[in-house]
């Protein structure tokens, strides 16, 4: 049985492992620790997409390999091209994860080990049917974008970068899952293959007012959560006097479909459903379910604090138990043998080895 760890919340509660006494940690802290939380990760900054030195495909090759040595996990940020209303770009979604991830590597560059970031492959995404038709979506088919993601892990893999985590912000979960199992299922890889649906990884930090948090409105789309995230993070993404507000009814009494973060735990996620609302060129072309004219920078800082202190928590944790270099078992976790996949594992360029696009896919 699993311990738990209480909190000034009855209806609240953490597990007693790594994970959950963090959270209990951030849960607890002051705003002045907030605060030195966010500066200890440089919250907020300047975008740092085309810095060099941030990304895997803006750092000086020599330095990429030696940042390897050090750090072999690289993280993927997955957004989207979707519309988030008048206030704000279509670019919302990729921009709230690489300014979180770009964070957590100033971060870890302080620790002497800094995790890797690559270069957005989404800037794109997948979308549930009530999205299509919206003017600044732009939208993927689910085999596009399946077979995009399992390409750049095979590509980064190739490079030495075999612990991948997939860090999404986007209503797309679902695909990525599918592409981790389409990747293991033909390429049969030894190593980390992981996405973190962010959100959802700390969904007790998006707690309503009433329930102990700090926001007004339950997480949905292009709301007060969605624009208080991005005033925080990138507020020159933001143009408030252009905010409208909407609300969406559904066809059903409520209680059957969760909120973005399943924060109610109801039978059905908001994306198990098809024809129990209506489509948001119908019902919402301002293209927000929500209220972000109440978003407020001040509101994200102990949900940001909390995401920022949990990737760096999964980092350490990875490494502690792979160090680089170290994969988990190849014949307990692949069909492979260690002797098929040895010229592979070798450093690039070194004697004997082979790019794994060598390798024969075993194509379930």
């Amino acid at each position: 049985m699993n311990d738990w760890l209480t909190t000034d919340r009855e209806d609240l509660r953490f597990e007693d492992t790594s994970v959950g006494r963090l959270k209990k940690k951030i849960w607890e802290a002051t705003d002045q620790e907030v605060e030195n939380v966010l500066k200890d990760y440089g919250i907020p900054s300047t975008s740092e997409i085309t810095k060099p030195g941030s990304y895997i495909q803006t750092t000086i090759r020599h330095n990429v390999v030696e940042n390897r040595k050090k750090n072999d996990i690289v993280f993927l940020p997955i957004g989207c091209t979707e519309q988030h209303g008048s206030h704000t770009v279509t670019a919302m979604d990729t921009f709230m994860v690489t300014q979180i991830l770009e964070g957590v590597r100033r971060y870890t560059t302080k620790q002497g080990a800094p995790v890797n970031l690559a270069l957005p492959p989404l800037n794109y995404g997948g979308h549930p049917h009530d999205h299509i038709g919206m003017p600044g979506t732009i939208h993927l088919e689910d085999e596009v974008l399946k077979r995009l993601l399992i390409d750049v892990m095979v590509g980064l893999w190739n490079d030495g970068f075999r612990k991948i985590v997939m860090v999404n912000n986007h209503g797309h979960l679902w695909l990525l899952e599918a592409a981790i199992q389409e990747l293991q299922k033909t390429w049969n890889l030894p190593g980390i293959f992981r996405v973190i649906d962010w959100h959802r990884a700390v969904r007790e930090f998006f707690r309503t007012k009433d329930r102990g948090g700090d926001w007004e409105d339950n997480f949905f789309h292009a709301d007060e959560a969605e624009t208080s995230v991005l005033l925080l993070l990138a507020p020159e993404y933001i143009d408030m006097k252009y905010a409208q507000e909407t609300k969406v009814e559904g066809y059903l009494p409520d209680g059957h479909f969760d909120k973005a973060v399943d924060p109610f735990a109801r039978p059905s996620k908001w994306s198990e459903w098809q024809g129990h609302f209506p489509i948001e060129v119908a019902s919402v072309p301002e293209g927000v379910v929500g209220r972000p004219t109440i978003g407020t920078a001040q509101k994200a800082k102990r949900t940001i604090a909390a995401i920022l202190s949990y990737l760096t928590l999964v980092n350490d944790e990875i490494l502690e138990a792979f160090p680089p270099g170290k994969l988990p078992p190849i014949e307990e976790t692949t069909l492979r043998t260690e002797a098929e996949m040895e010229p592979y594992l070798k450093e690039p360029f070194t004697k004997g080895w082979r790019p794994i696009y060598a390798i024969p896919k075993m194509g379930l």
